[in-house]
């Protein structure tokens, strides 16, 4: 208890530490009465405590929630089925490996403008690319837990004449939730990430289309506001993945 105790002190302490640093950087390199005001800690406080009061942001705030959780779905339904076979044949996995892995070095980013010419504007793209970029930290985590079962869990499978599907239901996927729920919070900072630019794309809601109205706007204390949203959103998903990770190794 002590022992969690100090560590959430010390966490507390980094994140003071951090909107110190925030505060010194708008006094210091910045003019008090100018255009650099508008990014201070106070003003943008200010403008998230506003934000909040309205009910306007909550509709984008679930609309962004709603693009991660169906595009890190559409990569589950397609990642833990590849990487379970990847994991399971050694042949595919050599065949398939480099591929992947130039895939996974192109940034879902550079796709935009294709996928938007082949999709049009609209969330369609969107899912698109949050499930590319959500794949691979899936895919791969699944198939490095087929390969780090212990083969004694198989081998009993085999000695009680278990089927293929009872070997996959009873003994794979229990034994790679672990490493799936590792890849799922990889993936969900990638989203997180990659989220706001996507929602650049002509869309009409969304976290990323709210910022560019600000900046159209000129509300740069509300544009502030919203780039401390995201973080405390992303902050706080990334804590639900660590947690249902953490709950799922020490059940």
């Amino acid at each position: 208890m002590r022992t969690h105790v100090v560590h959430a002190g010390l966490g507390l302490a980094g994140l003071l530490g951090l909107l110190l640093l925030w505060w010194a950087g708008v006094a210091l390199f910045g003019d008090a009465d100018g255009l650099s005001a508008r990014f201070s800690p106070a003003a943008t406080l200010a403008s998230l405590v506003e934000l909040l009061g309205h009910g306007e942001v909550y509709g984008h705030i679930w609309v962004s929630l709603k693009r991660i959780l169906l595009g890190l779905l559409l990569a589950l339904l397609i990642g833990v089925p590849l990487g379970l076979l990847v994991g399971s044949y050694r042949h595919l996995e050599a065949a398939t490996t480099p591929a992947f892995q130039f895939l996974r070095m192109i940034s879902p980013l550079s796709w935009m403008p294709v996928v938007v010419m082949l999709m049009g504007v609209g969330d369609q793209p969107i899912y698109f690319l949050l499930a590319f970029a959500a794949l691979w930290p899936i895919l791969l985590n699944t198939a490095a837990g087929v390969r780090q079962l212990d083969p004694r869990w198989l081998q009993l499978s085999r000695s009680l004449s278990a089927t293929r599907r009872e070997t996959l239901c009873k003994v794979i996927v229990p034994g790679v939730i672990g490493h799936v729920l590792t890849g799922v919070r990889l993936a969900i900072g990638i989203l997180w990430i990659v989220l706001v630019p996507c929602e650049m794309l002509g869309v009409s809601a969304g976290l990323g289309y709210y910022i560019l109205d600000t900046r159209d706007r000129l509300a740069y204390s509300e544009l502030m506001a919203m780039v401390l949203l995201i973080g405390v959103l992303g902050f706080v998903l990334d804590a639900l993945a660590r947690g249902l990770h953490r709950r799922w190794v020490h059940g």
